[in-house]
């Protein structure tokens, strides 16, 4: 084994989910190897990389994927996205061949990705071993918002030439990727600190905490527009800059955001890994707005479903608050079994034996 080994680890600045995957990973992975030198490499705001990765690591700003331009969390932009898949590709051997340069100057013994490509193209061109996971990859979401062509199959490409693919559940099923490793639930699973919250918002037993939480990508809903509830409260975050007597700021309570999930009472969010795993394993009932045109929608909606305790509302009633109803329903309806989510043991694992030649056993 390596003295110190170096992975290079690039992380998809499209919405936080993608954080959610991989930070428990480096976090165990650390751990179980405190020798292992870690830089991230993202696009994702520094100061939300550290709340989640408590694991030592650099960092390096990098867009290393386009994902989907974004006008709400919600909507796709087809036409903008297309025309920035056809900039970022239109030199593409330079492009991977100046990605292949970076890692060799940064000394990478392996590089992770979740999920660009452009990264693993890099490490496949320097003879640097690769793996990528995540619950989608953006070969198929590319293939499915703008047509296959021969982006789509450049992409394709990167991901079926890594090592090994970790599809985590619940996920797309991406069949046509020859090096597919499908893995448990990965999450971050919070400790409820209810108490300590009744104690510093001076609420009672009675007071229900509801998230709200769009996934990191740029939206706002109107919450000044919705009812007021004598013992409803909405915590949400502090950009949106909402007026209403029962908001609460996310970011001015003393808990980090696993630690809140975990001691509200429900978590209103669009369809989106993080959201939906963490809670599930929580045991905290979900209140969702559709994604019906994002193709990993299905996956995580089906497992949600017979995981969890969940509920539809619609846009409208994002837009009116008018969704106590089902807000009821979902704070009556008991949880089922808590899923265990061990994917990050099963990535860790495989990732010593393979990568860094090291024991897997013990935690």
């Amino acid at each position: 084994m390596l003295d110190s080994p170096h992975l290079v680890v690039s992380i998809s600045g499209h919405g936080f989910g993608h954080v959610a995957q991989t930070a428990p990973i480096l976090n165990l992975l650390s751990k179980r190897m405190p020798q292992l030198r870690i830089t991230v490499r993202s696009a994702v705001p520094l100061a939300h990389l550290r709340s989640r990765i408590n694991a030592p690591f650099e960092h390096l700003q990098s867009q290393g994927d386009i994902g989907m331009i974004m006008s709400s969390a919600l909507d796709v932009c087809v036409a903008e996205s297309r025309s920035a898949y056809q900039t970022f590709h239109a030199d593409w051997n330079t492009r991977v061949a100046d990605e292949a340069k970076l890692l060799r100057e940064l000394d990478a013994d392996a590089v992770f990705s979740n999920v660009g490509y452009l990264a693993l193209a890099g490490a496949q061109k320097a003879g640097i071993p690769n793996a990528a996971l995540c619950s989608l990859n953006w070969a198929d979401i590319y293939r499915h918002c703008c047509g296959s062509d021969a982006i789509a199959n450049q992409i394709y490409t990167c991901y079926a030439q890594a090592d090994v693919f970790f599809r985590a559940t619940p996920g797309m099923l991406m069949r046509d990727l020859p090096n597919l490793v499908p893995v448990s639930p990965i999450a971050a699973v919070g400790d409820i600190k209810r108490n300590q919250l009744n104690q510093e918002l001076q609420l009672s037993a009675k007071d229900k905490l509801v998230l709200v939480s769009m996934g990191g990508i740029a939206s706002r809903l109107p919450i000044e527009r919705w009812p007021c509830r004598e013992n409803v409260f909405w915590v949400v975050q502090e950009s949106w800059k909402v007026s209403h007597p029962k908001a609460i700021v996310l970011e001015m309570l003393k808990i980090n955001f696993s630690d809140l999930l975990a001691s509200c009472d429900v978590l209103v969010c669009k369809p989106g890994y993080g959201s939906f795993v963490e809670a599930a394993c929580c045991c905290k009932p979900v209140l969702y707005v559709n994604r019906p045109d994002w193709p990993e929608t299905p996956a995580l909606v089906d497992w949600l479903q017979q995981n969890g305790v969940c509920r539809e509302i619609s846009l409208g009633q994002t837009e009116s608050g008018e969704f106590f109803l089902e807000l009821e329903n979902v704070l009556q309806s008991p949880p089922p079994f808590r899923p265990t989510p061990n994917g990050a043991d099963q990535v860790v694992n495989w990732l010593m034996e393979n990568f860094f030649n090291a024991s897997s056993s013990g935690n």
